[in-house]
């Protein structure tokens, strides 16, 4: 099961997903829904199970106020015994010069099935500005707990750079956040200036953290940060930016903007899998916002010599697909 081929797509219209691993045996799974009103989490013993596995809403849009709108890319963690999603949430889908006014919440149960659980709302995670900031994920490293997300600082021109800071509690952040990556690069830049959807693996001595980079269209595609495990992690200079994507569209494959993704590992623990989303095709009438069939999948990856991850390209679906 190491060389294990996934058939995609693992879940249609699922964007932005995000599959964790628990100790359990099951794959949580949480994404974007294309109704972008709610929270749905599933669970299976297999990756590619998850596509048959029952969706359970944990979590609804309010009528009005700051969650009401455009609820997108939760995920899921267990953090210290008990589980805890982070989602971006918005007071209306409209736009301000082109920016949506997301802000990041976190819910949190104690339940041992988090698809049972009675679900808390913890509020919104502070930072310094009160501005567009989404996809927030998290992690420890050597005792402590960071927090990575994106967001647009109103004095650099963009829609969002990302930024880390150090957890005093899986809600609330401490001290003031620092920049690691803004868009600089011309992969970057295609449609909008976005550096989001940040994950974050650890291997081989280092951090990586792949995020998402361009417009939702056939441009979307992934880069990677990389920060040696034992540099000062909230030094801006520890984080290395790859210059190139590290995994874009294929017309070959048939794979349009693949991004936003997130780590697991197969199922018998011995190979790392990256799960993402993608289109099956390149021309979108409209906006890709609102285009739904941004579609969930799954590979399995490898490193090189160096230490690097080898994401290759995203591979054709085996599945058949309705559009």
């Amino acid at each position: 099961m190491s060389n294990r081929e996934y058939t995609n797509p693992i879940i249609e219209q699922r964007a932005d997903p995000w599959v964790y691993k628990h100790t359990d045996g099951y794959y949580y799974f949480t994404a974007s829904v294309p109704e972008y009103d709610r929270i749905e989490l599933r669970r299976s013993k297999t990756i590619e199970g998850l596509g048959e596995a029952k969706a359970v809403t944990v979590w609804k849009k309010y009528e009005i106020g700051p969650m009401s709108a455009n609820i997108w890319a939760p995920e899921i963690h267990f953090i210290d015994g008990k589980w805890y999603i982070y989602f971006a949430a918005a007071r209306t889908a409209e736009t301000n010069e082109g920016l949506f006014d997301h802000r990041m919440f976190v819910l949190e149960t104690d339940a041992e099935n988090p698809l049972e659980g009675n679900w808390i709302e913890k509020g919104q995670i502070k930072t310094k500005w009160e501005s567009f900031a989404l996809d927030a994920t998290t992690f420890e490293h050597q005792g402590v707990r960071y927090l990575v997300w994106p967001q647009k600082d109103p004095e650099i021109k963009g829609n969002s750079n990302l930024y880390i800071a150090p957890m005093e509690n899986p809600w609330t952040i401490i001290g003031e956040p620092v920049m690691i990556a803004t868009p600089e690069h011309d992969w970057e830049k295609i449609g909008f200036l976005v550096n989001e959807g940040p994950a974050v693996i650890k291997r081989n001595g280092n951090i990586y953290i792949a995020f998402s980079a361009s417009a939702t269209d056939y441009n979307y595609c992934m880069g990677l940060l990389i920060a040696d495990e034992t540099s000062d992690l909230m030094n801006p200079t520890s984080w290395k930016k790859h210059p190139t994507p590290v995994f874009k569209t294929n017309v070959e494959t048939g794979q349009y903007g693949p991004g936003h993704n997130s780590f697991t590992v197969s199922e018998d623990g011995t190979t790392d899998v990256i799960v993402y989303h993608a289109r099956n095709y390149k021309e979108i009438e409209g906006d890709p916002l609102y285009d739904p069939n941004r579609h969930t999948r799954a590979q399995a990856f490898t490193w090189d010599d160096q230490g690097m991850p080898v994401f290759g390209v995203p591979v054709a679906d085996g599945k058949l697909v309705n559009n």
